[in-house]
């Protein structure tokens, strides 16, 4: 049954309204595609078991309250007050099997920093019943606050390496002595590309800013809707694919380590781009070619990828396959998004609320938001918090 057309755009009003909310309005400052993560670091040699775990202070101060006096800074003070809790509640939250539950300790305290500010850092040692078993990890830490938080695992087991992102979907794997599945690593680096990019919000605005005029054409001094969906997708494989290619090439270079950039030249960079092409929406310069400028920032996003990749870490016995599943990872969620939105807005094109409230309200929106991020990477600032 064909629906009237009220309803239809209606329908696709809500949609579209749903769609740009959910990647503007929740679009975090700062470091806008840097999630939370944890980093462990496990050696097993039969049954004695070593490592460091390394938890963002932000995350602890979140989840226990370190912050004693809350003037917005962590001492050494105040976390070395909290170590008999900070042990309790990491401890509570990480389990290690072989051949039954291991016992694990924190020998030592110590403070590091990561690219996203400073971390407590947990000197690990225990033993486990047998020295012959599969190992099971199981880990929970801030699931329950915080979904989108990660483990970056890297287990050392009996000489052979293993990575493992820990998830609340895969909050506990299995290893085996000798055993390192490549199929399965480059799954798992697939999922990873996929997610990376979906909570990459100034990845997405930027793609965003380059797709909200493939529908439309701009002639006579004002923006009109294109005649044909052929023409909206012509224009859109011409620009995800030019994005896609530039990307690739600096992300495999970088993660390779052919290439590297200082990280908040790159993050800067990358706000700029956003800002570019959202003013370019507002007052083309660049028109018909948008893929030139799709190529030309691309390149600069595949640094941002690749620092999200550096984090994850590259098995060594699985590095190509690795890499290639987080780059095909990352084209998946482009698409995932590309299909969504070109349908709704070739459907929205010809309407004052597509051409007023989507595109230039959605392009001012952008360029405030990657403003701000501009600011505050290019000068060390937190504006909005976070």
């Amino acid at each position: 049954m064909r629906l009237p057309p009220s309803i239809t755009c209606r329908r696709g009003l809500f949609a579209m309204l749903c769609l740009l909310s959910s990647l503007l309005c929740l679009a975090p400052p700062a470091l806008a595609h840097k999630a939370s993560d944890s980093y462990l670091i496990l050696e097993v040699n039969g049954s004695e078991v070593s490592g460091q775990w390394d938890i963002a202070l932000r995350d602890i101060d979140f989840a226990l309250g370190l912050d004693v006096d809350g003037n917005g800074e962590i001492t050494w003070g105040e976390l070395r007050a909290r170590h008999a809790d900070i042990d309790a509640w990491a401890l509570g939250r990480l389990g290690l099997q072989r051949g039954g539950a291991c016992r694990i300790r924190v020998a030592d305290h110590l403070v590091d920093t990561h690219t996203d500010g400073a971390y407590a850092v947990l000197q690990l040692t225990g033993a486990c019943p047998r020295a012959d078993a599969e190992l099971s990890v199981s880990y929970r830490l801030l699931f329950e606050l915080d979904a989108l938080h990660r483990g970056l695992l890297h287990l050392t087991l009996d000489g052979t390496s293993h990575s493992a992102v820990l998830a609340p979907e895969r909050a506990e794997q299995h290893f085996v002595a000798g055993q390192s599945s490549r199929l399965a690593q480059f799954g798992q680096y697939l999922v990873e590309g996929i997610w990376h990019i979906w909570i990459g919000f100034d990845h997405i605005l930027f793609l965003l800013a380059l797709l909200l005029p493939a529908v439309l054409v701009h002639e006579k001094g004002g923006w009109h809707g294109v005649a044909r969906f052929r023409d909206a997708l012509h224009e859109v494989l011409w620009v995800v694919t030019a994005f896609t290619a530039a990307h690739s090439i600096t992300l495999s270079l970088a993660a390779l380590g052919l290439i590297e950039l200082p990280s908040r030249l790159v993050e800067s960079a990358i706000a700029a781009s956003v800002v570019l092409a959202a003013a370019n929406n507002l007052k083309p310069l660049v028109e018909g070619r948008r893929w030139l400028v799709a190529f030309a920032f691309g390149l600069i996003h595949g640094f941002g990828f690749a620092s999200v990749l550096a984090e994850l870490g590259l098995p060594q016995q699985a590095l190509v396959l690795s890499l290639l599943g987080f780059n095909l990872g990352v084209e998946v969620g482009q698409l995932a998004i590309v299909a969504v939105f070109l349908p709704l807005a070739f459907a929205l094109r010809d309407t004052r609320f597509y051409r007023r409230g989507v595109f230039i309200g959605g392009s001012l929106a952008t360029l405030a938001i990657a403003l701000i991020w501009l600011i505050e990477r290019a000068f060390d600032l937190k504006l909005l918090g976070g």
